[in-house]
């Protein structure tokens, strides 16, 4: 098999510079994971409390992304990243010096709220930094860095969670007061806040309206008005879903099966270290070359079969080849749904067309932990992750459509002449 040529393309320093500092943001980011079971543990309250708990804090992250898009293309953003990691540091070690259920909520709210304000940034730098055919590679490479910090980070989350779990609050606060001093001091700073006005043609379906001004056409980014990224929007919630129930679920169901939860470290650095040395797979020839609908029936059928595998396991190595069976789906979906999106986004709407979609795993917020919970309450393990495992064929049944309306509104956007440059 050969490598696909261009595969060894350089990225710009800022993509390199933002994957770096996020990768050290991600040693910390396994808190989140331990949050229903400090509740359960530290102050006796039941799954079902826990449950409501981390929904309230999906609730409050719905805010925070469009925030997060909105301040990314108006206030710049580098700035707008700065915030949301310094805000979420400040609500970590809230959590972790809480004394009581009421302020644990508080801070869980708080970090809600600030929680997803840097991923819309984040992302739209990335777009903004690559042409469109490298997004994908870009998005990648991204979830490689922090797959790879998510090693340490498993081990890490192994560790600390066997002595006290308040201790994983505090090193993911850290780690996000490092990658905000990294985001300051490496990346180019921020244009000054300004009004765009650019020339495009309304499109049917589009989120992109055309007012005339003079001889002028400006551009109102109406991202919710355009139907095409709705229905990604729709598709990606799904997908959250299924990847927090895994994220915030999966040490409550080792726990169901008298396992450690903090055995789902191990089970983490597991899919961390798949996804890190699976790389190398994406620049071959066969894969590289996957149509867009295709991966994403290959990658959801593959998250299905791993899914399916932790329903019949009851020991932490039989969970360790479900692992790597749906972390190889991710290998392969991750990025995709990002490149599709910010393909769709006229001109300097990419931050709020991001920041929409994004919405989703808030969405998710709100909904996994209560169906999670109940699930495991009621039924067990075995139908919590039987219903994710057909969650995932569902996706992989109806994402291939939705890619093609994708990629042909993306080819015609890129088609579309460039804007006319406001008259002084």
């Amino acid at each position: 098999m050969r490598l696909l040529p261009g595969a060894d393309q350089a990225l710009p320093r800022t993509v390199w510079w933002l994957i770096g500092a996020r990768a050290v943001n991600r040693l910390g980011a396994f808190s989140l994971s331990f949050l229903t079971v400090l509740i359960t543990t530290q102050y006796g309250a039941s799954t079902a409390a826990a449950g409501l708990i981390s929904a309230a804090f999906g609730l409050a992250t719905v805010p925070s992304r469009l925030v997060g898009g909105h301040l990314a293309d108006r206030l710049g953003q580098r700035r707008t990243i700065v915030t949301g990691l310094v805000g979420c540091a400040v609500a970590q070690f809230g959590i972790a010096a809480a004394g009581s259920p009421a302020m644990t909520v508080v801070f869980v709210v708080l970090l809600g709220l600030v929680f997803e304000l840097y991923e819309p940034p984040s992302q739209a730098m990335i777009a903004d930094a690559v042409g469109p055919t490298e997004r994908t590679r870009a998005y990648s490479l991204l979830n490689a860095a922090l797959a790879a910090a998510g090693m340490g980070a498993g081990l890490l989350a192994v560790g600390l969670g066997r002595w006290d779990l308040r201790w994983l609050f505090v090193a993911d606060a850290v780690t996000c007061l490092l990658c905000a001093l990294v985001v300051r001091k490496a990346l180019p700073g921020d244009d000054p806040p300004r009004t765009v006005q650019t020339a495009t043609e309304a499109r049917s379906g589009s989120g992109g309206k055309a007012e005339v001004v003079g001889e002028v056409e400006t551009v109102a980014v109406a991202p919710w008005r355009d139907s095409t990224l709705l229905a990604l929007l729709a598709a990606g919630t799904l997908l959250a879903l299924v990847y927090l129930q895994i994220m915030a679920t999966l040490p409550l169901a080792l726990a169901h099966r008298a396992l450690p939860p903090a055995d789902a470290g191990i089970l983490f650095t597991t899919s961390a270290l798949t996804i890190v040395l699976g790389q190398p797979l994406l620049r071959l020839k066969p894969l590289a070359t996957l149509s867009t609908p295709v991966a994403f029936t290959v990658g959801y059928a593959l998250l299905a079969a791993g899914l399916a595998g932790y329903s019949t396991a009851h020991t932490l190595v039989a969970h360790l080849a479900p692992t790597v069976v749906w972390s190889l789906g991710d290998l392969i979906l991750v990025g995709r749904a990002y490149a599709l999106v910010a393909g769709l986004a006229p001109a300097h709407g990419t931050g709020r067309y991001l920041a929409v979609y994004g919405t989703s795993w808030g969405i998710a917020g709100i909904a996994a932990p209560l169906i999670g919970t109940q699930l495991l309450q009621r039924w067990g393990p075995t139908a919590l992750w039987l219903t994710m495992s057909a969650a995932c064929l569902t996706l992989a049944i109806t994402q291939p459509h939705l890619a093609r309306t994708a990629t042909a509104r993306a080819s015609q956007t890129a088609a579309t002449p460039p804007p006319r440059a406001s008259p002084r």
